[in-house]
C-alpha cells in the first residue's frame, strides 16, 4: 500500500482513468472522526427524521449558557483583561440570543402552527 507521499512522489499516470485518480475515496480517512463529522455535514438532506432547525436551536442555546458560565467565571477576577472577557462574551451571547431568536420564529413555530392546521 503506497502512501499519500509516495502518490505525490510520482509522475503522473497518462490517459483519462488519470484525471479521476484525485477523485478516489479515501476510506480511512472517511471512517476517522472528522470523516464522518464532514460525510454528516455534506449529506444532512440523507437523514430526514432529525430536525436541522432544532439542532441548531438547541446550539444556539448552548452555546448561550457556556458563554455566560464562562464570562461571569471570568471577570470575578477583576482584572482588566478578564473585565474585557465578560464584556466579549456578553456580546457573543447577545449573537447568539438574536440567532436563536431568529431560528425559532422563521423554522420552528412556522412548523408547529402547520402541525395544528393539519
Amino acid at each position: 500500500m503506497l502512501s499519500a507521499l509516495d502518490r505525490r512522489d510520482r509522475p503522473p499516470e497518462e490517459g483519462a482513468a488519470a484525471g479521476l485518480q484525485g477523485f478516489a475515496v479515501d476510506k480511512t480517512f472517511l471512517s476517522s472522526l472528522k470523516g464522518i463529522l464532514l460525510e454528516t455535514e455534506l449529506c444532512y438532506q440523507r437523514f430526514d427524521r432529525l430536525n436541522w432547525p432544532c439542532l441548531d436551536f438547541l446550539r444556539c442555546v448552548s452555546a448561550i449558557i457556556i458563554f455566560l458560565v464562562v464570562s461571569f467565571a471570568a471577570v470575578t477576577s477583576r482584572d482588566g483583561a478578564a473585565i474585557a472577557a465578560f464584556v466579549f462574551g456578553i456580546i457573543l451571547v447577545s449573537v447568539f440570543a438574536y440567532d436563536a431568536f431568529r431560528i425559532y420564529r422563521t423554522e420552528i413555530t412556522p412548523r408547529a402552527t402547520q402541525g395544528d392546521q393539519q
